[in-house]
């Protein structure tokens, strides 16, 4: 399997203000790579690139809205100008919005695939000439358990994850004789400031509190699966165990998600 040196690796990360983009900023930092942070909040993201920079890394940010074309564009030409080209692309920005489908609108779910599926793309889409001249090149993109097994009150937020993963697992045959490697990461619930930050919130989730997995852990295991040269990783065990039961059992699993909808919709 292969293995690649994060040190001195030139990586671009969107959505590190906080979360899993935070935590995958300090880790790069950790093994010696040079990041540039985006996300809107220029405060907070300021407060992570100083942070990578105690770990003695280079750290530079341009704060803006990954789904305007011109700040996509400009965020590539940072990374050129500090860097002359880029060996790691982290797709991280997300957001999303808990209710039924039917109780929802069209603006809630083209906001939700603009940040989490084409903003990606088309940022991907800018970094690929840079990355095919990277000897280490790859792509992250932060994917989702529910991006496997769609969820009741998380359509629109499924939808883009579905999107994602297609588009990975395209991208990444595509792109195999360029060199440039595509890791899927999967995770379920992380704890993270995303549920406080829904930009809908029509309903609870029918689960209840979940026990989640620290998004420093997230990060980690992003990481170690960079180096390794893996193409995708789980890294809540129950998400693992979600995927799982959905591919044995698919019909138990359509019936007990099917209760629990049922069970939010009578409250």
């Amino acid at each position: 399997m292969a293995r690649r040196s994060l040190a001195n690796c030139r990586v671009v990360i969107t959505g590190a203000s906080s979360g899993i983009g935070r935590e995958l900023a300090l880790a790069f930092a950790r093994r010696g790579s040079r990041v540039l942070l985006t996300a809107r909040r220029n405060q907070e993201l300021a407060a992570v690139a100083a942070e990578c920079r105690q770990h003695g890394a280079t750290a530079e940010t341009l704060a803006g809205d990954v789904t305007d074309s011109a700040f996509r564009a400009a965020f590539i030409e940072r990374a050129v100008a500090l860097w002359e080209g880029i060996d790691v692309l982290v797709n991280n920005a997300g957001i999303s919005a808990h209710g039924r489908f039917a109780e929802s609108d069209e603006a809630t779910l083209r906001k939700i695939l603009e940040v989490n599926f084409f903003a990606a793309t088309e940022l991907t889409r800018l970094a690929l000439p840079l990355l095919k001249r990277s000897r280490q090149a790859a792509i992250v993109n932060i994917g989702s358990i529910i991006g496997h097994r769609g969820l009741p009150l998380n359509s629109e937020y499924a939808a883009s994850k579905f999107a994602l993963r297609g588009w990975s697992e395209s991208l990444r045959a595509e792109l195999a004789a360029d060199g440039v490697d595509v890791l899927l990461v999967s995770p379920g619930t992380t704890e993270t400031e995303f549920f406080d930050h829904l930009i809908a919130k029509r309903s609870d989730l029918p689960w209840g509190d979940s026990t989640a997995i620290p998004a420093a852990a997230v990060a980690e295991q992003t990481l170690r699966a960079l180096e390794r040269g893996r193409h995708e990783i789980f890294p809540n065990w129950r998400g693992r165990a979600l995927v799982a039961a959905n591919r044995l059992f698919p019909g138990l699993v359509d019936r007990a998600l099917a209760k629990l909808a049922a069970a939010s919709h009578n409250r």
